[in-house]
C-alpha cells in the first residue's frame, strides 16, 4: 500500500515537473514574441503583475492556502516594500534581456544566480561558505564567459540587465526567506502581496513611461488583437509557471527542486533554440552546456556543505570485546498474560502509553 502511494506521488511530482517544464518554456517564447511586435518590457511586467493580484485571491481561497500572518507597519516598510521593489525592477530587468537578446543567452546568464547568492549572503548574512561550493562555481563563470564570447547576437544592455534581473532574483530568495521564517506567512500568500504591492507601487510609473507610446503604437491604432492575445496569455501562464513552481517546491526536498529548476533551464533553452531559431554556434552551446553543469555541481556542493555536520554521531567503541559493563542482578520473573519476563523486563500499565495493557519495554545498555 505505502509503495502504491510512493508511485503515485513520484508519478505527481514528474507530471508537474513536465507541466512546469512546458509552461516555462511556452511563457519565455510568447514573452519573447511579445516584446518583439511590442517592445514595452514594463508593460508586460504589469501585465504579468496584474495576472497575479487578480487570479491568486480567489484561486488561493478556493485551493484553502491560509491567510498570511499579520505584520507591523514598521517591519511592513522595512522588509516587504524593499521586496516588491526589487521583484518590479528584478522583473522588468528580466524583459529587457529577454526583447535584447535571444532567450537561450539571457537563461545562460541567469545560471550565474549561484555566484550572486554566495557573494550577497556572505555580504548581507554573514555566511561562509566550504571550499567546494566556490570550486563549483568556477565552471558557471566559464560557461557564462564562454557563451558571451561567442553569442552572435550580443548586445551589451542585454547582458547587463540579465545580470541585474539574476542579482534581482537571488536578493528576493535571502530576503523570502526571512520574511517566511519572521513571519509565518504562506509562500504562495507572500506572491499574492509582492505582486499586488508592486503593481500598485509602479502604476504611476508605467502611466509616465509607456502609457503615451502605447496609445500611439501601429498594434493599438490598428487594434491589432494578437498582441493583446499575446499579452493575456503571457500573463496567465507567468502565473501558472509560479504556482506549478511553489507546488513541486512543497513535495520534493530543496535539493531536488534546484536540480529540477536547472534541468528546467536546459528544457527552456533548448525549447527556444527550436522554435525561435536563433544562431548559435557549437562553442555557444558547449559554453551553455557548462554553465548549467556548473549549477548542478553547485546544488550538489551546498547539499552536501548542509549535510557535514549533521552526520550521525559514531560510536566510541568499534569492537563489542572492548565494552565494560556488569550484569544487572537477578530478579524475580514478572508476568504478563501467562509467560514471565526477565532480567530487564519491566511491566507498564500507563494508561497514555499502552492503554492499560500490559506490555514489555526492553532495555538496551551500553
Amino acid at each position: 500500500m505505502s509503495d502504491r502511494k510512493e508511485q503515485r506521488q513520484w508519478a505527481t511530482i514528474l507530471l508537474l515537473c513536465l507541466l512546469w517544464y512546458i509552461v516555462s518554456s511556452s511563457n519565455n517564447v510568447i514573452g519573447k514574441l511579445v516584446l518583439s511586435e511590442f517592445p514595452f518590457p514594463t508593460t508586460v511586467t504589469m501585465v504579468q503583475l496584474l495576472s497575479i493580484t487578480v487570479y491568486s485571491g480567489p484561486f488561493f481561497n478556493l485551493w484553502g492556502v491560509r491567510k498570511y500572518a499579520d505584520m507591523s507597519w514598521r517591519y511592513y516598510l522595512k522588509i516587504i516594500v524593499p521586496l516588491a521593489l526589487g521583484k518590479f525592477v528584478a522583473s522588468v530587468s528580466s524583459h529587457i534581456s529577454i526583447w535584447k537578446v535571444p532567450v537561450s543567452y539571457a537563461h545562460t546568464v541567469k545560471a550565474t544566480m549561484p555566484l550572486f547568492t554566495v557573494i550577497l549572503s556572505r555580504i548581507i548574512l554573514k555566511e561562509k561558505h566550504t571550499t567546494l561550493v566556490y570550486m563549483s562555481l568556477v565552471p558557471i563563470i566559464v560557461g557564462v564567459g564562454i557563451a558571451t564570447v561567442t553569442e552572435l547576437s550580443f548586445d551589451k544592455i542585454g547582458l547587463i540587465c540579465a545580470l541585474l534581473s539574476t542579482m534581482g532574483f537571488s536578493l528576493q530568495n535571502i530576503f523570502s526567506k526571512k520574511v517566511l521564517k519572521d513571519t509565518g506567512v504562506h509562500h504562495l500568500r507572500l506572491l499574492h502581496i509582492l505582486g499586488r504591492l508592486a503593481l500598485f507601487m509602479f502604476l504611476p510609473v508605467w502611466f509616465y513611461m509607456d502609457f503615451y507610446s502605447i496609445i500611439s503604437h501601429p498594434t493599438v491604432l490598428t487594434k491589432d488583437y494578437k498582441v493583446l492575445a499575446l499579452l493575456f496569455t503571457d500573463g496567465v501562464l507567468n502565473w501558472l509557471q509560479n504556482i506549478i513552481a511553489f507546488s513541486v517546491l512543497s513535495l520534493v526536498t530543496p535539493l531536488t527542486y534546484a536540480v529540477a529548476s536547472a534541468s528546467k533551464r536546459i528544457f527552456v533553452i533548448g525549447v527556444s533554440l527550436l522554435i525561435l531559431g536563433n544562431p548559435v554556434t557549437w562553442v555557444n552551446i558547449f559554453g551553455m552546456v557548462l554553465a548549467i553543469l556548473g549549477v548542478l555541481g553547485y546544488n550538489r556542493a551546498k547539499y552536501l556543505s548542509r549535510h557535514t555536520d549533521t552526520k550521525p554521531p559514531v560510536l566510541p567503541f568499534a569492537n563489542h570485546k572492548q565494552w565494560n559493563y556488569t550484569k544487572l542482578p537477578p530478579t524475580e520473573p514478572f508476568y504478563g498474560n501467562g509467560k514471565p519476563y526477565t532480567n530487564g523486563g519491566i511491566k507498564t500499565t500507563n494508561l497514555l502509553l499502552n492503554n492499560n495493557t500490559t506490555t514489555t519495554n526492553k532495555l538496551l545498555f551500553v
